[in-house]
C-alpha cells in the first residue's frame, strides 16, 4: 500500500508544473533539428540491357529532400561505384571520384567515367563492354555524415549453353569449368542467366557449375531420368560443393561478337588439324563452342552441314527445324568429339574484326 502510494505521488509531482520556475518545463524538452536536408541516391531504372562490345550508362543521380540542389556546399560529393558479389559480403571497387580527383580499378580501367550530365548526376559510364561486366552495381553517393545508394543492374544479351570437354560429362571442378568457358569464348552463368534461358525453353539434364559456385539444371520436360516424371519443370538446385574436389559439366553464357562466323567451303572434308590450317589459310581461325551458340541464337545462323570446332567437338547450328536436320527443334546439334586424325568433317571458322 505504501508503494502504491509513493508512485502515485511520484505521478503528481512530474505532472504537476512549476509555476516558480517556467524554464524548468522547457529544460525537459528535448529539440532535435538536422543540419540540411537528408541526402537521397536514385536510379532512375534498375535494370540496363546491353551486349558485349557495347556502350552503356548506369543511371544515378542524387538530391537532398525537399530541395532540388544537388548539394549542400559544406562538404565534397564524394561518388563510388562497386560492383556487388553473389553473395553480397564483398564488393569489387569499380570507380571512385571526388572533386576533380578519379580512380578506376582493375579492368574497368580506361572504361569507366561519370556521366556528369548535371551538378547531381553520378550515372556511370561503360565502355567496350566485356562479359564478366554483367551484374548488379551500387552507386554510393557521401557528403559529410551524409549517404545513401542505390543499386542497378546491368543485363547483357546473349546465350546460356552447357558444356562438358573431351573426356565426357562430370570432369569439371570449379576452377576447370570457369577455364572451359574462357576458352570457348564464354564466362560461367549466372543463376539470374540459366533462369532466363530455362524460361526460354533451354532443357538439360546434366547438372552444371554456375559463377556463385552452385550447381543446377535446368528441366522444361520433366521425365524418369531427371527427377522424376511428376515432377514440376524447373531449375534443379544440387546446393553447393567443394570447388576443388567436386566435379560436374559447366553452363557458359556468351554474347554476341565482333567478327564474321562461316562456314568454310572447301573441296574435301577435313581431319582437325587439317581443319585448323584450312581456317588459317582463309585468314580465320577454327570457330569456338562459344562462337556457334552466339551465331545460332543472336544472328539465327543455319546450317545443316556438320563441321570440326576449336576444341575438338563437331556440331551444326540449325535455326529452321527440318528433315534430317534437327526435325523437332532449333538447336546447336552436337555430334561428338570424333578421332581427330581419322575422321573427316567440314569446319566452322570466326575471323575477328579489328
Amino acid at each position: 500500500m505504501k508503494t502504491l502510494l509513493f508512485l502515485v505521488l511520484i505521478s503528481v509531482c512530474w505532472a504537476e508544473p512549476h509555476p516558480g520556475n517556467s524554464s524548468l518545463e522547457h529544460e525537459r524538452i528535448v529539440h532535435i533539428q538536422e543540419n540540411g536536408p537528408r541526402l537521397l541516391v536514385v536510379a532512375e531504372q534498375a535494370k540496363i540491357f546491353s551486349h558485349r562490345g557495347g556502350n552503356v550508362t548506369l543511371p544515378c543521380k542524387f538530391y537532398h529532400e525537399h530541395t532540388s540542389s544537388a548539394g549542400s556546399g559544406t562538404h565534397k560529393i564524394r561518388v563510388k561505384w562497386t560492383k556487388l558479389t553473389y553473395d553480397y559480403l564483398k564488393e569489387v571497387d569499380v570507380f571512385v571520384a571526388m572533386g576533380h580527383r578519379r580512380k578506376s580499378y582493375g579492368s574497368y580501367q580506361g572504361r569507366v567515367s561519370l556521366r556528369e550530365s548535371s551538378e547531381n548526376d553520378a550515372s556511370l559510364v561503360i565502355t567496350n563492354i566485356r562479359l564478366e561486366d554483367y551484374g548488379r552495381y551500387k552507386c554510393e553517393v557521401i557528403e559529410g555524415l551524409e549517404d545513401d545508394t542505390a543499386v542497378v543492374t546491368l543485363n547483357l544479351e546473349g546465350v546460356v549453353f552447357p558444356y562438358s570437354p573431351r573426356l565426357g560429362r562430370y570432369n569439371l571442378n570449379f576452377h576447370e569449368a570457369q577455364r572451359a568457358c574462357a576458352e570457348q569464348d564464354s564466362v560461367m552463368a549466372s543463376f539470374d542467366q540459366l533462369y532466363d534461358a530455362w524460361r526460354s525453353g533451354l532443357d538439360w539434364c546434366n547438372a552444371g557449375w554456375l559463377s556463385d559456385g552452385s550447381v543446377q539444371y535446368p528441366i522444361t520436360k520433366p521425365r524418369e531420368p531427371c527427377g522424376g516424371r511428376n515432377t514440376v519443370p524447373g531449375v534443379r538446385n544440387y546446393g553447393f560443393w567443394d570447388k576443388e574436389k567436386s566435379r560436374y559439366d559447366v553452363f557458359c553464357f556468351t554474347s554476341n561478337f565482333n567478327g564474321r562466323f562461316y562456314y568454310l567451303i572447301h573441296p574435301t572434308k577435313l581431319t582437325y588439324d587439317e581443319a585448323v590450317q584450312a581456317c588459317l589459310k582463309d585468314g580465320s581461325q577454327i570457330a569456338k563452342v562459344g562462337q556457334i551458340f552466339a551465331a545460332w541464337k543472336l544472328l539465327g545462323y543455319d546450317r545443316c552441314d556438320a563441321g570440326w570446332l576449336a576444341d575438338g567437338s563437331v556440331r551444326y547450328p540449325i535455326s529452321r527445324p527440318r528433315k534430317r536436320c534437327s526435325p523437332s527443334e532449333a538447336a546447336v546439334r552436337f555430334v561428338g568429339f570424333p578421332d581427330k586424325k581419322h575422321k573427316l568433317y567440314g569446319v566452322y571458322c570466326f575471323r575477328a574484326y579489328n
